[in-house]
């Protein structure tokens, strides 16, 4: 029979030291010796543990203590994928970390070897803190002193006076002491806008009595140039001593500059500074047209039944005289038809030698070329052009180039410039084609280049890009027009 199978014994051993429970094989086979040895394997274990438990717990001391007066450390993960920190959040960090980075080596983490590398999530936030700006101090900087000083200024003027500008109040002032009546200033004066009279009187005692609007609008007025200054002065009314002045010069005379000149030398007391002689005699002018002058009179109305009054000027009224009233919608679509119509007009008579030209081709029926008026004719194969001035144009008409000889009713006209060339009638009877165009023109088979001129005679051939046209000329008319030429010429 088998031995039978010897029973192995553990047992449990508390170590004070470590405050730890250890299970401990024993039995019958252990020696004392070999339970000696385990247990001071044991003990030796435990203070190890609890050296490394106890500088884990001082390191955590000193760095609550370290960290006693800053803000406390955020737990971070060192995964790739991080969600984005708030505002707040990032300036805690960038504070915190800047306060460590003040603190030098001895405000580093606990627990982490001087000499071991850092991981790459740390290297991260090294450069993160690196670059995140510092808190800036509370001494304020240049910048900010100059907004500082800049808000302080006091605002523009101008946006105080509100509808008033700085010119009406300068207008308003001397005006009334020149006239010292509100009601004329409202009625003579011409301001930026227009005011009522219960405007202008509170706009004057405002100035009088209200010392902030009278100290904003005198700044305001400082600032006016001198030339708008004296603009203002210019439209002053005239008041009641210098109209009487003005009124003594006679209406049947007829005073020249040097007479007001004069008059202002005399009376400078009583003329406002800024006027001139020129003013004057503007003003006196007017004052004779409304007959205020002091020879002058102002005829009365007749007395009696021959004053016409508003009721029988009524009756007089012939109502069939009256005009209707007239339909808005009825005259519009007349004003539309009209114009439609004229037209119409317009393009036939623009098309009327066209029309002449098939007319002529039909029934062999061509009227007369020369007439009492017509100098010369270019005809062409199918277009007839009168030449009824000294000077005609040749060209290719557009909607913006309107000239004399449109050649395009001629035939295919692509290649020729829009002004192409000038025929004009000298003074001594001779026609001459000028060549404008880009292309020549050749008259009885020798070119004219762009730019030079070419004699034409009767039968001339005129060969415009592939056009042909014969040149005829009224010899009975150009026979007077150089006999008249050579009578002046004797004269």
């Amino acid at each position: 029979m088998a031995a039978p199978r010897e029973r192995t014994r553990k047992w449990l051993l508390f170590l004070p030291e470590t405050r730890k429970w250890f299970l401990v094989p024993g039995g019958a086979g252990a020696d004392a010796a070999g339970n000696d040895a385990l247990a001071s394997r044991l003990m030796a274990s435990g203070a190890a543990s609890r050296s490394e438990d106890e500088e884990s717990l001082a390191g955590q001391k000193r760095s609550s203590s370290q960290a006693a007066g800053t803000i406390p450390k955020r737990r971070s993960s060192s995964r790739f994928i991080k969600r984005k920190k708030f505002d707040d959040e990032l300036v805690e960090s960038s504070l915190a970390k800047s306060s460590s980075r003040a603190k030098g080596p001895s405000g580093a983490e606990p627990g982490r070897c001087s000499g071991s590398e850092p991981s790459s999530s740390e290297k991260k936030k090294v450069s993160k803190s690196i670059s995140a700006p510092v808190a800036p101090s509370p001494v304020p900087t240049p910048s900010l002193a100059k907004r500082m000083k800049k808000s302080k200024q006091p605002p523009q003027v101008t946006k105080d006076l509100g509808r008033w500008k700085p010119a009406d109040d300068l207008l308003l002032i001397n005006t009334v002491l020149q006239t010292n009546d509100l009601t004329s200033v409202h009625l003579g004066v011409k301001f930026s806008c227009r005011f009522n009279l219960r405007e202008i009187q509170e706009r004057w005692y405002a100035l009088l009595y209200d010392p902030v609007i009278s100290k904003l609008a005198c700044q305001a007025m400082r600032q006016l140039h001198p030339e708008a200054i004296a603009a203002i002065q210019s439209k002053l009314l005239f008041s009641k001593a210098e109209e009487q002045l003005l009124s003594k010069v006679g209406s049947t005379s007829q005073p020249t500059l040097d007479t007001f000149q004069e008059l202002l030398h005399k009376h400078p007391e009583t003329f406002y500074p800024a006027r001139t002689a020129k003013t004057l005699q503007v003003h006196w002018q007017l004052m004779k047209q409304y007959y205020l002058l002091a020879d002058q009179t102002v005829q009365p109305l007749p007395k009696g039944d021959q004053v016409l009054n508003f009721s029988d000027a009524e009756d007089m009224i012939d109502d069939s005289k009256l005009k209707d009233l007239q339909d808005e919608v009825l005259e519009h679509e007349l004003t539309v038809a009209d114009r439609r119509q004229k037209r119409e007009i317009r393009q036939l008579e623009q098309e009327l030698h066209k029309w002449q030209v098939l007319v002529d081709s039909i029934t062999g029926m061509s009227s007369p070329d020369f007439d009492s008026q017509t100098l010369a004719v270019l005809r062409g194969r199918m277009v007839r052009y009168l030449m009824r001035s000294r000077e005609i144009t040749l060209g290719r008409a557009t909607k913006d180039n309107q000239i004399d000889v449109d050649l395009a009713l001629e035939g295919p006209a692509w290649k020729i410039s829009r002004k192409q060339g000038v025929i004009k009638l000298k003074n001594n009877g001779d026609f001459f084609i000028a060549n404008e165009g880009r292309r020549p023109i050749y008259i009885d088979g020798r070119p004219v280049l762009g730019g030079s001129k070419w004699k034409l005679n009767n039968n001339s051939v005129v060969e415009i890009a592939s056009l042909r046209f014969v040149f005829l000329i009224n010899q009975d008319l150009i026979a007077l027009i150089k006999a008249e030429a050579a009578k002046i010429t004797q004269q």
